[in-house]
């Protein structure tokens, strides 16, 4: 008996497969593949082009384009906000095209963040050879520019034969839709594969529901952490983005009103609790607060739930000076539930916080101990206070009074995305997160450029819900390319402009590494060569204004509520632009340390300086065994 087939291209195969693909968790189900983005090519306009015009909006919306990177960006935005549940594939032509992907899978990859990755290849039937584009390997003749995007892909493949799509686009959507193995996927298609014909077998394109699993913690490794927990005295959660991607800040909530122990939250993690919940001591390690590196610092049980342990958390090992400190790790991915030589829990987060909390019902922190972190949190709470409270309405505002005049617009459920630059410091000690989402930050790998395409990329995710792209000027010349896709697809985010003249961030730090900010400000050549003359004469609200979006200069405070609240309220893509006081209230400096090795040798006083301050700082390095 035959089996029934159809006969279409690869590529038009390969949409209609991805168009059938959900997820399923909790008895809720997504698309997997909830809409392509593109840019065409010769390598991919006769194969995935015409498949997509073919298959219909219906079938596969799409999304165009203007910079294959923030492409990638906007599909990782959209991803994080739906916890991983639904992603989008990105399709490009060879060459530069497939290339401008690197950047965004890795991106993807370190965040653990699902995204599928379509760009076109070389002919496999080599008969054009070499092509337009085509980079020429001496001795690997099977090599193409895309195989930079391996070690940057959790799954990468090379469909070099119509029939081996089938294996292939299973395994692609097996890992994308695995919580422990997602990131970048990459299926290589070359272009003469994509526009061949082959029967395919009518199962293939029968519709697939891939159940998110929540796997439940085991008894043993449940047993040993409920025991290190109860010999606590001063135990410490500390909340990284696997609360968010598991839906479990009511699991954790509910944990920590049980026994009183305090969270701690990285920059992934922010929002795990309210900020105004009375255990809730903000962010940890060297964006982290006063209290909460504090509290870390005498930690005797550090319990890490979804974290990785980046060195911005653990300041670069500096941070947990406990000579007694152990730590218990929470995580669905067994690398990382094995770091810091941790007793393991590895499982979901929401099932293994359950475990926990049924297992210490009658178990809480001394009272002595709670009152402590409580004070501490009061403590910050007037230091947030006077950071982004400003003594004139009439004057410029600093940047963490921008922050202030935000958060005194925003609602619960607005979205406030920032990646790089000195926000990320600020935020992570300063920002009152409401909601379980409302904090984005991409700091895995801090990328310049990610703001504005996540903000689309979020803002389709959840159409209504307002969205806040904060970037300073550096950043927004890296790509400002995506705002001509958020005014041609009616996308209304909000995108705050911060002028700083130049890479404040990085300036403060070569400052403190004895760099003396050399390359960092956005100035005319001075007499003697360096960048240290007048502030370059670029308006970048202008450029902002001239590809489509509405702006609003705000030159106070005053007019920068104002600016906000006309921005919130507007249907329109909408640029409050800024110039902030760099001579201003600045925002809290760095509680703890972190490692950015200084030169050894030097004969300028700065940096000589500087290497005697690294040098005591990293004494304080410990392995954790």
């Amino acid at each position: 008996m035959s089996t029934p087939t159809h006969r279409l291209t690869v590529a038009q195969a390969l949409v209609r497969f991805l168009s059938v693909q959900y997820t399923e968790r909790d008895g809720v189900r997504h698309r997997l593949i909830a809409g392509t983005w593109g840019i065409f090519g010769h390598g991919n306009v006769a194969g995935i082009g015409q498949a997509l015009l073919e298959a219909g909006e219906q079938t596969m919306p799409f999304h165009q384009g203007r910079n294959e990177q923030a492409m990638v960006h906007a599909a990782v935005g959209h991803a994080r906000h739906l916890d991983r549940l639904s992603a989008q594939a990105v399709t490009t032509s060879i060459g530069p095209g497939a290339t401008n992907l690197v950047t965004g899978a890795a991106l993807a990859t370190i965040n653990r963040i699902p995204v599928l990755l379509l760009p076109g290849d070389y002919f496999a039937t080599r008969a054009a050879d070499p092509l337009l584009q085509q980079l020429e390997h001496p001795t690997e003749a099977d090599v193409s520019v895309n195989d930079t995007l391996r070690p940057v892909s959790r799954y990468f493949d090379r469909v070099t034969r119509p029939e081996a799509l089938i294996p292939s686009a299973l395994n692609a959507m097996r890992v994308l839709a695995d919580p422990a193995e997602t990131g970048a996927v990459t299926l290589a298609l070359p272009q003469d594969v994509q526009a061949e014909a082959y029967d395919w077998p009518e199962e293939f394109f029968a519709e697939r529901v891939w159940h998110v699993r929540r796997p439940a913690p085991d008894p043993v490794e449940l047993a040993e952490a409920l025991w290190a927990i109860r010999a606590a005295e001063r135990p410490l959660i500390v909340a990284g983005g696997g609360v968010h991607h598991s839906r479990a800040e009511e699991a954790l909530k509910a944990l920590v009103d049980a026994t009183g122990i305090p969270v701690a939250s990285t920059q992934a993690g922010k929002g795990a609790l309210r900020h105004d919940h009375p255990a809730d001591l903000g962010g940890i390690g060297h964006t982290g607060t006063a209290v909460s590196d504090a509290t870390a610092r005498t930690a005797d049980l550090v319990i890490g739930v979804g974290t990785r342990y980046t060195d911005f958390t653990t300041a670069s090992h500096t941070l947990f000076q406990n000579p007694d400190v152990r730590f218990v790790n929470l995580n669905i991915a067994a690398f990382d539930a094995h770091k810091l030589a941790a007793r393991t829990l590895v499982c979901d987060a929401r099932a293994g916080l359950t475990a926990l909390l049924e297992g210490l019902s009658d178990h809480h922190v001394d009272i002595e101990y709670e009152a402590e972190y409580r004070a501490g949190k009061a403590s910050w709470e007037r230091v947030v206070e006077a950071a982004y409270t400003a003594a004139d309405d009439n004057g410029v505002p600093s940047q963490s009074q921008v922050l202030g005049a935000l958060d005194a617009v925003v609602g619960d459920d607005d979205v406030v995305i920032n990646a790089a630059g000195s926000l990320p410091g600020d935020l992570h000690k300063l920002w009152r997160a409401r909601g379980r989402r409302q904090y984005h930050l991409e700091y895995g790998y801090s990328c310049m450029g990610y703001e504005i395409p996540a903000a689309i990329g979020v803002q389709q995710a959840a159409p209504g819900t307002p969205v806040w792209a904060l970037v300073g000027d550096g950043t927004y010349l890296m790509m400002p390319t995506e705002i001509v896709t958020a005014v041609q697809e009616g996308l209304p985010v909000n995108l705050v402009l911060l002028q700083n003249h130049g890479y404040a961030s990085i300036g403060g730090l070569s400052e403190t590494v004895g760099g003396e900010r050399f390359g960092t400000a956005y100035r005319y050549r001075a007499a003697d060569g360096t960048f240290s003359g007048a502030p370059l004469p670029v308006d970048l609200a202008a450029n902002a204004g001239s590809l489509g979006m509405d702006v609003l200069r705000a030159k106070t405070v005053r007019e920068l509520r104002e600016a906000l609240a006309t921005a919130r309220a507007s249907d329109r893509p909408t640029c409050v632009y800024v110039e902030t006081d760099t001579a201003g209230p600045a925002a809290p400096p760095a509680e703890a340390w972190w490692d950015v090795p200084v030169a050894e040798t030097a004969s300028r006083a700065a940096a000589v300086q500087a290497r005697e301050e690294y040098d005591r700082q990293a004494a304080d390095r410990r392995r954790h065994l």
